[in-house]
């Protein structure tokens, strides 16, 4: 069974939120072993506010690149067939010859940092036709100004926005902009007993 995908307690926690949905996104509840849940939350919500206070920075790039490893290596233990790869800098964008593009047409499902106010954490769970499937994890119930982006109600184990492609691409600090290169960030994850060969890709769902 599949939960729904679920959004953050505080303001803060957008970065585990996401890992986790990404999890439930793809696999069944029964599978998920504790030990994934409990360092997802280990190691992140590690920085520190301009105040001292832990954790009201949310989570950093350095957390992230060491929960994606770690979450590569324990899938190699055999206990879930799960594997992950970290991207930063120019591999993050989304196009044609896109590594994101590419993972979610295989199933895959991606957390990535981007723009919202401030930065932030979301899961992308597929893209077709230059549109791309989003869950943001912030809860929010009145529409953006920005009409194109879609916030969508009825898919809570899938999505909750549907973003057209060239947004993210942006390097300037707008809506759900991936923003400069340097700062660029995503976590490709897969299950790996669904995991679409490169010859056969997913037709995705509206």
């Amino acid at each position: 069974m599949k939960n729904p995908l679920h959004y953050q307690f505080s303001d803060y926690d957008c970065g585990p939120t996401s890992m986790q949905n990404a999890i439930s996104y793809l696999f069944p509840r029964e599978e998920i072993p504790p030990e994934i849940l409990r360092n997802i939350m280990l190691y992140c919500l590690d920085c520190y506010s301009a105040e001292g206070v832990a954790g009201k920075s949310g989570t950093s790039c350095a957390a992230m690149m060491f929960l994606s490893n770690w979450l590569n290596g324990f899938g190699k233990t055999g206990q879930l067939a799960i594997s992950a790869k970290y991207l930063h800098g120019e591999n993050v964008y989304l196009g044609d010859t896109s590594y994101i593009n590419d993972a979610l047409h295989r199933g895959g499902a991606v957390v990535v940092r981007l723009f919202l106010d401030e930065w932030h954490y979301v899961l992308l769970t597929g893209a077709e036709n230059g549109i791309v499937y989003m869950f943001d994890p912030y809860y929010r119930e009145e529409p953006f100004e920005e009409k194109e982006v879609v916030l969508v109600t009825d898919k809570p184990d899938r999505y909750n926005r549907i973003v057209p492609e060239e947004m993210f691409n942006r390097e300037v600090l707008e809506l759900y902009s991936f923003g400069p290169e340097e700062g660029r960030e995503a976590v490709l994850l897969f299950n790996e007993k669904t995991k679409l060969s490169e010859e056969k890709t997913i037709e995705y769902f509206i």
